[in-house]
Formats: C-alpha cells, structure tokens, sequence
C-alpha cells in the first residue's frame, strides 16, 4: 500500500448531515470507493458511503445519548433494591442491573431470571449449528481471525462441498442452520448467499444468517431464498473504540452497521439478533447499549422476534488480543439475567466460545438457545479438502445428542425448531 492510500480520508466536500454524529457521501467515483474500503483510516467511522441505505430516524444517536450519560459507579443498593422490587424494569433502568453495585444481587437477579425464563418459555431449550461458507474477509478487525491481513487459510465452499456440509449437519438431528460468511460481498455476494439459503431452506426448518450488513432490498433476497433470521454484531458501540479496532473496510462505517437488523425487518425477515463482543470495551456501557438498541427495535417494529447472543472474546489465530477489561463469568452471568429481566419474551442464546459447565448453568437460568456440534472453520464438518481456518476458538465442543443429553439430565426439554416457513 502506499503512503499515498494510508493517509487518504474520505469525507468528502459532497456530504449531507444524517442526524445529529453522520454524515452521508452523496456521491463518490466507485474507483475512489474502492480505494478507500481497502485503506487503513481511510473512512470516516460516522461517514455513510453513497450505495448505503440510511434510515435516519435518530436511534443510534438516541443510544448513543443514553450510554453516554450513564455513570455505572454512581449506582446505589438502593437503587438496585427498587429497580428489583419493581414489575417492570424501565430502560431507564437497566444500567443499575449491569452496575457494580447490582453484583450482590446476582443470586437474586438469577432466580427471578429464572421465573420469567419459565413463564415466557417453559422449560424448552432450543438448539442449532453455525456452518461458515467462507472466511474471506475485507475487513481490518484487529481482533477476529477473519481480518484481511492475518495469515490464516482462506476457503470457500462450492454448491458441492456446501450441499456435503448441510447433509452432514442435518444428519445429527439439527432442524435450524445459521449460514455464516466472512465479510466480503466480492468473494461472498448476495446471489451466493442466497443460493447457499436455498439449499438450506430445503434441508432444515429454520435458516438464519449472519454475514456482513447490506440494504433491504439484498435482506428481502435473502428472506426469499429462505433465511427469516438474522444476526449482527455491533462489535462495541463505543465510538472511539469502534474506530479503533476497525481500522479498513465497509464495516468501519458504525452507523451502518447499527442499523442493520431494522433494514432486516424492512427486508421481511421475522427475527433479528443484537449483541457486543464483550471484552472490547468497558462492558456495562456495552451492554446498556445493546439492550436499549434491541427494545427501541422491538418498539418500532412489533411483530419482530427479538434475541440477545452473549459472546465474550475469544483467542483467534492471526488475530491480535486488544487490551480491553475482562469480564468475569460472574459478570457475563450478570449481563444475561439483565436482559431477561429487562426483556423477558427475548431469546438469549449463549455461544460454545464458553465451557460446557457455564452453558449448562445459564440454560437452567435464562439462555432459551445454545449451539452444538459446532465448528468455526470452513468445510470441517466433512473434512474437504482446502479446509478454511478458524474464526475463533471455542470451549465447548460436544455434539448435539452429548448437549441434549445434558439439558434432559438438568430437567430441560431440548426442541430443534420454533417456527416453521410455510
């Protein structure tokens, strides 16, 4: 790259406000484009790029506002005692249950998770399997083994080797698929995509994706071929820390990324999925974040099935640890008892980045969805050739009859899907 490309910016003269931090290109050479998506810094964080929906009706800065004033250390007992006591817990008080002063009341905060974990859901605990078609990337993310400069095996499965995979997934028993890319909509387009959602739809009940944000009208494609569900994580929604960590590609634009499970909904999925990496930045203010930006979803569009996923960080071949707080077992417990408190008709599912020993703790609490037979590399479930490295590591390897046995054994009925496409 040359000097030249690393000190490009793009903010061009050709600009409009889109609220009260964004702005929008209003127009750019697709060659400029081009070179600013494959250049460190080369985009403006807050910057839309000119081939970007934009819905521009002031969430993001509402949620912005809201996690800006919020002081975790300034949280009393008291507060925490009346929050608890309360029916309802307003949006105005959930930081208090993500606060320090809420840790003594973890107990308390589980068993009353617990109870509307019960009422909302029963005793069900559902199950599904991420399958990566592709781990090529765009994207400079200094944490993820995916990143565009880390020295990993790149791979992409063909019609062939991804009808092989979705076979032998569907031969365990598994009745939900959630298809996965790296983010790259060159070697990973839409029409790919999709094509990979067909042969799904007609292999599984359920199809949900979680690939790189698009427009609506790309999400309508998807829905069309067969997802109805899709996950994105926001990463951190701490702006000065989002920009750091992401230093090239499409996904630097954080507005964009924000607002990408409401052009889901507009594109006809039924569900969409909200989550930060925690680790990457102070966590409380993350998780504040992620849940006002799911309820203000949840309130603008109704009918939509809401779920929170609860990934901490993880180690990554060819990726770097940035030097962010940990957050504790205790506090990952914390944050998910927050949201079902908070939201207690939304799906909380917990990853196999955590032991078996946490997950089977927390779905005997809250999480209503947890994976198994999980890989995160590419073509590993029937070992092809060109098999693509991993995107991270996990910590819970068990196969899906080894979890249903589990979740049997802690009273928990294991269900393969909710929802049927008719």
């Amino acid at each position: 790259m040359s000097a030249d490309e690393k000190n490009v910016q793009v903010a061009g003269p050709e600009t409009m406000p889109v609220g009260k931090r964004c702005r929008r290109i209003v127009s750019m050479d697709e060659k400029d484009m081009a070179r600013a998506i494959r250049t460190d810094y080369g985009l403006d964080p807050m910057t839309f790029l000119p081939d970007m929906d934009v819905l521009d009706n002031g969430m993001f800065d509402r949620v912005l506002d809201a996690v800006e004033a919020y002081d975790p250390d300034a949280v009393t007992a008291a507060d925490v005692r009346r929050v608890l006591d309360a029916d309802v817990v307003e949006p105005t008080d959930f930081g208090v249950l993500v606060s320090p002063a809420a840790e003594p009341f973890l107990e308390e905060m589980a068993e009353r998770a617990r109870a509307e974990r019960v009422r909302w859901f029963g005793t069900n605990i559902q199950f599904f399997t991420p399958l990566y078609l592709a781990n090529y990337c765009e994207n400079r993310c200094v944490y993820c083994g995916f990143n565009c400069e880390s020295g990993i095996r790149r791979a992409r499965l063909d019609e062939g080797q991804t009808i092989a995979e979705l076979d032998a997934i569907a031969a365990t028993g598994q009745e939900e698929i959630l298809l996965l890319t790296g983010e790259d909509p060159v070697t990973s387009d839409v029409d790919y995509i999709a094509r990979a959602c067909e042969l799904a739809a007609a292999r599984f009940r359920n199809v949900g994706v979680e690939v790189y944000p698009a427009n609506v009208a790309d999400y309508a494609r998807l829905h069309e071929a067969g997802a109805d569900f899709v996950t994105v994580f926001q990463e951190t929604y701490d702006p000065a820390r989002y920009a750091k960590l992401h230093v090239r590609g499409r996904k630097r634009i954080m507005p964009y990324r924000f607002e990408a499970q409401e052009r889901a909904l507009r594109g006809g999925m039924r569900g969409v999925a909200f989550a930060p990496l925690l680790g990457l930045s102070e966590f409380r203010h993350d998780a504040l974040a992620c849940a006002l930006h799911a309820y203000y979803v949840s309130r603008a569009y109704p009918h939509a099935e809401i779920s929170f996923s609860c990934p901490r960080l993880r180690p990554a071949a060819g990726a770097v640890t940035p030097n962010g707080p940990h957050v504790s077992e205790a506090q990952l417990l914390q944050v998910i008892c927050a949201y079902r408190l908070f939201m207690p008709f939304a799906g909380v599912t917990v990853s196999s980045r955590e032991s078996a020993r946490f997950r089977d703790h927390v779905a005997t609490i809250t999480a209503t969805k947890v994976s198994a037979g999980v890989s995160t590399g590419i073509g590993e479930h029937t070992h092809q050739a060109e098999e693509g490295d991993d995107q991270f590591e996990i910590d819970d390897s068990r196969s899906l009859a080894e979890m249903c046995t589990a979740m049997r054994d802690m009273g928990l009925e294991p269900v393969m899907n909710d929802h049927v496409l008719v």
